[in-house]
């Protein structure tokens, strides 16, 4: 395990809290799918010169993909895409809050599958900070919205539980599709492979959202290209913070990348306070302390 993976984790969760951020501003002139878009179609040049002067530094050539490559380039960028859209269908079923929590058991969801299908084990102070974290999400998501946890249980038969769920499962299998693809790549070291896997990735989900958005919402294809300003910032820090989440997926299990990428949310609160000027309530204060030593016996698990 290299020990890049733990700056990755903690940058991407860092660039992807202040991306969402910074999403706020374009639901005034972009719809959901137009908000998702940019992510893609902005943060793709930045992707494509990342790797660039990756390889040039250490000079290496392009690297070959393989057909195992392009499978599980294609399979990351399709449930990662599914993800969304699910989670969107939660939102659809009157549950921003529940399905958006119930997507972040995604953290569990990896572990389970790493360890039943491919042989990942963790430590038990691992499994416990997933627990843990994967708690502090929960609470921060549910509690502020008076939903005990009775109702919590219950709430798993509602679609946007279910949504939510399902969302968390494509997530971890784009994870770990792109855990694979990166090991596809050979003559080029854990960093350059996972920025070129990014470029692919990115190239892919460009083309299926931009051709959907073409036949179905041209308007809001005007919307993304009026919008520039902001939505070249958030392309940078979708690449930024997607770079981040594959350099870590290269170098460690992606149970503990993204256990420890839960800090996110501890990053997510404090925009909302100091940028976006929300009041920060005590099931917050409760639910960052549980993420955050959810992170510590993560990184403890992996010294």
């Amino acid at each position: 395990m290299n020990a890049i993976w733990l700056p990755a984790s903690l940058l991407g969760g860092l660039f992807q809290a202040w991306r969402t951020a910074l999403q706020q501003r374009l639901r005034a002139e972009l719809s959901v799918s137009g908000a998702g878009l940019v992510r893609y179609l902005y943060g793709l040049p930045f992707a494509a010169v990342f790797a660039a002067i990756w390889l040039a530094i250490i000079d290496a050539p392009m690297p070959e993909p393989t057909a195992d490559f392009w499978l599980f380039a294609a399979i990351g960028a399709v449930t990662q895409m599914a993800g969304t859209i699910l989670l969107i269908m939660s939102f659809g079923h009157r549950g921003f809050v529940v399905g958006t929590a119930f997507s972040k058991t995604e953290a569990i969801q990896v572990a389970l599958v790493t360890a039943l299908l491919f042989g990942e084990r963790l430590p038990l102070l691992a499994w416990l900070g997933i627990l843990i974290g994967v708690a502090g999400v929960l609470v921060l998501a549910l509690v502020g919205q008076g939903i005990t946890l009775r109702q919590v249980g219950q709430s798993l038969r509602h679609p946007a539980a279910l949504c939510g769920l399902a969302a968390g499962s494509m997530f971890a299998a784009a994870a770990i599709a792109i855990k694979f693809a990166t090991a596809e790549l050979a003559d080029v070291d854990l960093v350059g492979s996972a920025l070129v896997t990014l470029v692919v990735v990115m190239a892919m989900q460009s083309v299926l959202h931009l051709a959907w958005v073409i036949v179905r919402d041209r308007a809001t294809l005007r919307a993304i290209i009026r919008s520039w300003r902001t939505s070249v910032q958030v392309g940078l820090l979708s690449a930024l913070g997607s770079g981040c989440w594959y350099i870590g997926f290269a170098a460690a299990p992606a149970a503990l990348v993204r256990i420890v990428g839960q800090v996110e949310v501890i990053f997510t609160i404090g925009f909302a306070r100091f940028y976006l000027r929300d009041q920060v309530r005590w099931h917050e204060v409760t639910g960052l302390l549980l993420v955050a030593a959810g992170v510590i016996l993560a990184l403890l698990a992996a010294t």
